[in-house]
């Protein structure tokens, strides 16, 4: 199985062609979250979303392009996402780092289901890991900019080096917790919420030598 990072799907013009569509998208994420790539067929979705097989077949092609329209409809969401929890209580530079990493590991948490999916999917199909390659670049590009106004308060020799290492931590940190859960490296437990709490700690230290407040 193979999907493209771009789509060539033809345009849905009218409300009722785009309801449509909207459809078939929910109908293949739920699918898709329930059971993963093997649960995502063209007959399942026409099924689940109330259409008839071929409406899905001019909408979206084969069962590959359907499933690269997911992941780009995820991403979309995942993206929009971000930008929309990194709005900041306060202004001053711990208060900063703290909303930019909470907002990137709640974003995780509320798409864990379905990004499972696609990094277990990544491992094996080399465009869904280019295309999840590519959103995770744009992600750290939000994340870096976002922290630009405290890259003077960092005292290093590459103070944009330590905001990449920091967002890198992040991400790396909540693509494990996402695929293998909480007990994975550690038998100590460890919620979702805690997890946050503490990277925003480590940040908050690496980044200006502060603890979070």
């Amino acid at each position: 199985m193979s999907t493209e990072p771009t789509l060539d799907l033809p345009p849905a013009q009218q409300a009722r062609s785009r309801l449509t569509q909207q459809r078939i998208l929910e109908a293949g994420t739920a699918l898709l979250e329930e059971g993963g790539t093997e649960a995502l067929t063209i007959a399942a979705v026409a099924s689940r979303a109330g259409v008839s097989v071929g409406s899905v077949y001019r909408r979206f092609g084969d069962k590959d392009r359907l499933l690269a329209a997911l992941q780009h409809d995820m991403i979309d969401q995942f993206r929009a996402d971000i930008v929309h929890r990194f709005a900041p209580l306060r202004t001053d530079p711990t208060a900063l780092v703290a909303s930019a990493v909470t907002g990137l590991a709640e974003t995780y948490q509320a798409h864990e289901r379905l990004m499972r999916v696609f990094l277990a999917a990544g491992a094996t199909d080399a465009a869904v890991a280019r295309v999840g390659s590519e959103a995770a670049r744009d992600a750290s590009r939000v994340f870096r900019q976002f922290l630009e106004p405290i890259v003077p308060m960092i005292d290093a020799p590459e103070p944009e080096l330590r905001v990449d290492v920091v967002y890198r931590l992040i991400y790396g940190t909540c693509q494990n917790r996402v695929l293998y859960g909480e007990l994975f490296e550690s038998d100590r437990p460890l919620t979702w919420h805690q997890l946050t709490d503490e990277l925003v700690g480590v940040a908050c230290l690496y980044l200006l030598g502060a603890p979070a407040q």
